[in-house]
């Protein structure tokens, strides 16, 4: 419980757009339980300067990823060998490192603005395959970590079965992926059954791809997550389709639709290399697509025909995916420069748009559907944003997604705490020192 607050914003993205001197009340359970513009700050009520948002959802972690900044890039290499870097590093992980790295990459995250994450996790077991005398104790130091870092998490529990899919067939696990593994799905099923919700912390569930997740295996999977949020890493590389198509002569997304995996509850992860039929399908299951456009930068994984779905039926969320940056306004912006790139058109996402990807929508595919909004109801969930640095100075409150930067995020409450003050995390101390020493020593391990 958080105690009831007030808050007094200089001005505020409201559902009906931006408004100048809005008081926002929430009561000792975090919900907001008033919203009312155009008054003076309330005796006692917490001061807002800038521009405050509702609070960013990052769609898409992968929380040891963030391990890899700025160590993959010499030689240029591509996807496949950046994610042999991935896997050296997953082997060095145990549940007290990754417990300390996630509350750091979280901290990090509550710095940008994003009060939720949907942590992808399938690093489930020990090296080598065995089990923790708690199956779940990875999955636990994710949850233990957002709850230090005063986020909310939405814990993807993500079935992995296979090494890999090509014109023979599913590989079987292999090196650092065995301890992605629990051996079929009633295994996946029987382990993640004993994680349970609490307070900020909710489970979901994903198929990490059709490469990973034999298509026997799929329906299996379906009917065990029918009441839960589920994403899966859908056609990210054109490999990943090349090898479906030859072995399964159909597209990634054919499959999981003949496996009853696409509908409103899910969400498709980069969704990068689509045909006008996947779009199609997609679209009118209603399925959620979450786009994470730096990570497909860096990656050089290619840009996704975002408009296209969008205009098919799908809503637009966005993540950080392997945090190279970890930056919702970048993100957004990002996601409508890459249609600028693809089309030579600007303007295909409105400010309105971008922000509804980085809020409302990230939410709903995570499983918080009242969470995005400032609004009656919704969580107290408060992003200030300066509007007085280089960065920003001079831009209008409706376009400031297109210009401002997690630089500029100087407070972030989440549920009607105080999670970010002053452009510092209040629970730790430096988060920069302290991400560059678990990080190294996880290198030199």
């Amino acid at each position: 419980m958080s105690g009831a607050a007030e808050f007094w914003c200089e001005r505020a993205w409201l559902p009906g757009g931006v408004a100048e001197r809005v008081s926002v009340g929430c009561d000792d359970a975090g919900v907001v339980t008033s919203v009312t513009p155009g008054v003076d700050p309330p005796p006692g009520a917490s001061r807002l300067s800038g521009v405050v948002f509702p609070g960013f959802a990052n769609g898409h972690s992968h929380a040891f990823h963030r391990g890899l900044r700025g160590r993959t890039h010499a030689g240029g290499g591509t996807f496949w060998t950046w994610r042999e870097a991935m896997y050296r590093l997953a082997g060095r992980l145990d549940p007290d490192t990754y417990h300390r790295l996630a509350g750091l990459v979280y901290a990090e995250m509550a710095l940008a603005g994003f009060v939720v994450v949907g942590e992808f996790h399938y690093l489930h077991h020990p090296p080598g395959g065995g089990r923790y005398a708690d199956p779940n104790a990875m999955g636990e130091a994710l949850l233990a970590a957002a709850a230090h870092a005063g986020i909310r998490i939405t814990l993807l529990d993500t079935c992995y079965l296979a090494g890999g899919l090509d014109v023979s067939g599913y590989q079987p696990l292999s090196g650092p992926q065995v301890r992605f593994g629990d051996g079929d799905v009633a295994g996946w099923a029987a382990r993640c059954s004993a994680l349970t919700e609490r307070p900020g912390a909710r489970v979901g569930a994903a198929v990490h791809s059709v490469r990973a997740v034999p298509a026997e295996a799929l329906p299996g999977f379906a009917d065990a997550t029918r009441d839960r949020p589920v994403h899966v890493h859908l056609s990210e590389q054109p490999a990943e389709n090349e090898a479906c198509q030859a072995f399964h002569g159909c597209s990634p997304t054919e499959l999981l639709a003949g496996a009853g995996l696409l509908g409103p509850r899910t969400t498709a992860v980069h969704a990068t290399h689509l045909s006008d039929k996947d779009v199609e399908l997609l679209g009118a299951a209603g399925v959620t697509a979450c786009f994470c456009p730096t990570t497909e930068a860096d990656l050089a994984d290619g840009i996704g025909p975002a408009r296209e779905l969008a205009d098919a039926g799908c809503p637009i969320s966005l993540g950080s995916d392997q945090h190279a940056v970890i930056d919702p306004l970048a993100e957004a912006r990002a996601l409508e420069f890459g249609e600028r790139l693809r089309t030579g058109q600007r303007g295909r996402f409105s400010p309105g748009d971008l922000l509804a990807a980085a809020t409302e929508r990230g939410h709903r595919s995570l499983g918080w559907p009242d969470g995005g909004r400032i609004a009656v109801g919704a969580p107290c969930d408060l992003v200030a944003v300066r509007t007085d640095t280089a960065r920003t100075a001079g831009a209008s409150a409706e376009q400031l997604v297109l210009a401002g930067s997690a630089a500029d995020v100087h407070s972030v409450v989440v549920g009607g705490r105080l999670v970010v003050s002053g452009g510092a995390h209040r629970s730790f101390g430096s988060v920069g020192a302290e991400l560059a020493k678990v990080i190294e020593e996880l290198w030199s391990a």
